[in-house]
């Protein structure tokens, strides 16, 4: 019996947890922008039907692009002139509504000329000769561990330490870091869960606490470091920001861009442990990784999508959009639709247009981590595949070839494996 996937609840139910995929083709195929059966939501799944909504701040604002429908906009748009001023006026009532992400133009461009003034070139060239030495810092403990999760014990731990040390946490504080995320985020579960519960900031209160003192002291005792770089940061017109405007952006670079990763690392160390011919195709040439980790994130995006909030009577790719309508542009549909991407259910690690991607985003909210995350997930998987002869996935786990089990992050928004076991022969130097 063939089964509707029409019928079952994206947002709220778990059957489409561990495998969305048939039901985002099976919206395509009705068409790449059509309403879900449960929640109201236009879903966006074409290639480029995604970027006319990303492209488009005109039509489309982002006040609700991390939480959706639940709850959505507050008061109806319908027949509402000036939704702009609309918007402004109960923004404070959105959940996550100082964070970048859902912010529009221009307090948008301000505040991410801020963060990029924290993500600058030569400031991600020094992080990443970093990366390294942290890489092996915690391989070396990782790789003589039994029965270990290499999601817990190695990706997480990885990209919290890279990231707190682009942004300069002291070294005395990083361990707190860890320690503070890790159990929030294990007691409180992750963003856009389908049990329904409402979204919270934790642990982002966390972050704010710390950051607000990094960027008082700063301020008032100022250093030649990254803290004071990020405190005397000013907007485009040259006005210095309020000390929660800086802290708002740190915060959210260090939550948002750290849990993506992880994601990343997770689904391409299970390709990798999975697909002994494309380890093999790797390890016979590190190059060949970077276009690895843009099909890792075309294959399985991180952010499954994103949503907007359409300001007018529109239309998307000949469909209509009305006023007040949530959208959400499935980045991990769009990724996979066939009239951009050949084959698109293959893993081609040397895909030509595999960082057409759009796991990213595009637009003017393209993730400006982006460059950081590639090369967090580059470092990784390098030195892990330097200082071993093979990785297999450990079957006392996650069952053999035929009968896998894996489990995975129980959310509308994000897409990775919650943990991963494998068995790893150590390279011959390691061994000795």
């Amino acid at each position: 019996m063939v089964k509707n996937f029409q019928d079952l609840d994206f947002f709220l139910g778990q059957e489409l947890v561990d495998d969305p995929y048939p039901y985002f083709d099976s919206l395509r195929e009705v068409c790449p922008v059509t309403k879900e059966n449960h929640h109201d939501v236009t879903m966006v799944t074409g290639y480029e039907e995604a970027l006319e909504v990303y492209n488009d701040v005109e039509r489309f604002s982002s006040c609700i692009s991390v939480t959706g429908p639940f709850p959505g906009f507050p008061v109806s748009l319908e027949g509402v002139e000036d939704v702009d001023a609309l918007i402004a006026e109960h923004r404070d009532k959105l959940p996550m509504s100082d964070q970048l992400p859902t912010m529009d133009p221009p307090m948008h461009t301000g505040h991410r000329a801020v963060l990029m003034r924290l993500i600058t070139p030569k400031r991600l060239k020094e992080n990443e000769e970093a990366m390294w030495s942290i890489a092996d810092r915690l391989l070396d403990e990782f790789l003589v561990m039994e029965d270990a999760d290499i999601i817990r014990d190695f990706a997480g731990p990885f990209t919290l330490y890279v990231i707190a040390d682009l942004l300069g946490v002291p070294a005395d504080d990083q361990e707190e870091f860890l320690n503070k995320l890790q159990r929030e985020k294990h007691s409180r579960g992750a963003v856009g869960s389908t049990d329904g519960e409402d979204l919270q900031h934790a642990p982002i209160e966390f972050l704010y606490t710390k950051f607000s003192g990094y960027i008082d002291d700063r301020r008032a005792n100022p250093r030649n470091d990254v803290l004071t770089s990020m405190a005397t940061a000013t907007f485009p017109d040259g006005s210095t920001p309020e000390v929660m405007d800086v802290v708002r952006v740190a915060a959210n670079l260090f939550s948002a861009g750290q849990e993506t990763t992880v994601r990343l690392l997770s689904s391409a160390l299970r390709t990798l442990a999975e697909r002994p011919d494309i380890q093999q195709y790797l390890r016979e040439d590190t190059s060949r990784i970077q276009n690895f980790i843009e099909e890792s994130l075309r294959m399985e995006s991180p952010v499954k999508g994103d949503f907007r909030l359409a300001k007018v009577d529109t239309e998307v790719g000949g469909a209509e959009v009305s006023q007040g309508s949530v959208v959400m542009v499935i980045n991990a549909a769009a990724n996979r639709d066939p009239r951009r991407f050949d084959d698109p259910t293959t893993f081609d690690p040397a895909r030509s247009n595999a960082r057409a991607h759009v796991a990213f985003g595009r637009g003017v909210h393209s993730c400006p981590g982006a460059p950081l995350a590639r090369a967090e997930a580059r470092v990784a998987i390098e030195r892990l595949l330097q200082r071993t002869a093979d990785l297999r996935i450990n079957e006392n786990r996650h069952g053999p070839a035929d009968a896998r089990t894996f489990s995975y992050l129980p959310t509308f928004i994000l897409r990775g494996l919650n943990e991963l076991y494998l068995d790893i022969d150590v390279a011959e130097a390691e061994a000795r």
